[in-house]
C-alpha cells in the first residue's frame, strides 16, 4: 500500500521501464484486495437492509444501474491521477457490493448458502491466480486479437442479459453465466499482461478493469453454484 504515491497516485505516464511496470502491477493487486472491503461491506448492507435497484420496474432498475456505472466510471477516469480517483474507485465497488447483495442474499437462503459462497470466492481466487500467472509467461501480445472477440463477446452478454429479463429462461440465463465466467476470465489475463507490458501505466484504471473481471467471474460462478448446488433442507 506504500508504494501508492511513489510515481504520483495513478501514475499516469507514459514510461514502460521494467522497475515502474513492477510497480504498477503491485499497485493495482494492492488496491484490488483493498477493492474487496467496501464491495463486502456493500454486499453486507444490501443483504442487511434487502436493497434491490431492479424490485420495482426491471427495466427502469437496469437503466439506473447503467447511469451511476458509466458516471462512476467518467469520474474514475477524470481523477485517475489523483487520491479523489482511489476514492472513487472504492466508492464504485461499494455500489457493487450493493448490486450483488440479492444474489447474496438468495444465496443465504439455501442451508449450504455460507460454503456456497466460499467456494466460489475459493474458485475465482483460483481462475484469477491461473489468469495472472499465463499473463506472466505467454509472450503474445493477447490484447491485439482476442480483445476485439472478447469485446464482441461482452455486447453478446448485455443483449442476452437484457432479453432475459423478460424471457425468464433458466437455460439462457445458464447460458449466460457459463460464456461470462470464460470471456471475464480472459478479460483477467489480457488486462494483467497489459499492466505487466506497459500498455497501462496508471494502476486505478488497470484494478477498475480487473476488479470489473473479478466480480463478473465471482457473481456468475455463484449463480451456478446456486443453480446446482443449492440446497434448501
Amino acid at each position: 500500500m506504500s508504494d501508492f504515491n511513489t510515481y504520483g497516485f495513478g501514475h499516469g505516464g507514459a514510461t514502460t521501464s521494467v522497475q515502474v511496470r513492477n510497480r504498477v502491477l503491485r499497485n493495482t493487486y494492492a488496491l484490488l484486495a483493498l477493492t474487496m472491503v467496501p464491495t463486502i461491506l456493500g454486499a453486507w448492507i444490501g443483504v442487511a437492509t434487502g436493497f434491490s435497484l431492479f424490485a420495482g420496474n426491471p427495466f427502469i432498475g437496469l437503466i439506473a444501474f447503467m447511469a451511476i456505472a458509466f458516471g462512476f466510471f467518467w469520474a474514475i477516469q477524470k481523477n485517475k491521477d489523483s487520491g479523489l480517483g482511489v476514492a472513487l474507485l472504492l466508492g464504485f465497488t461499494f455500489f457493487m457490493g450493493l448490486m450483488l447483495s440479492r444474489l447474496i442474499g438468495s444465496i443465504l437462503g439455501f442451508s449450504n448458502g455460507a460454503n456456497l459462497i466460499m467456494t466460489a470466492f475459493g474458485g475465482t481466487a483460483i481462475i484469477f491466480a491461473g489468469m495472472a500467472t499465463l499473463a506472466g509467461t505467454v509472450k503474445k501480445d493477447l490484447s491485439v486479437g482476442l480483445g476485439k472477440w472478447l469485446f464482441a463477446g461482452v455486447i453478446l452478454l448485455i443483449v442476452a442479459s437484457v432479453a432475459n429479463i423478460w424471457l425468464q429462461m433458466p437455460a439462457l440465463m445458464l447460458t449466460i453465466s457459463v460464456a461470462a465466467i470464460a470471456i471475464f476470465s480472459a478479460f483477467i489475463l489480457v488486462d494483467v499482461q497489459r499492466v505487466i507490458n506497459g500498455g497501462e501505466t496508471n494502476y486505478v484504471i488497470a484494478t477498475l478493469s480487473i476488479y470489473l473481471s473479478v466480480y463478473n467471474v465471482f457473481s456468475n460462478l455463484l449463480a451456478i453454484l446456486g443453480i446446482f448446488g443449492g440446497d434448501r433442507e
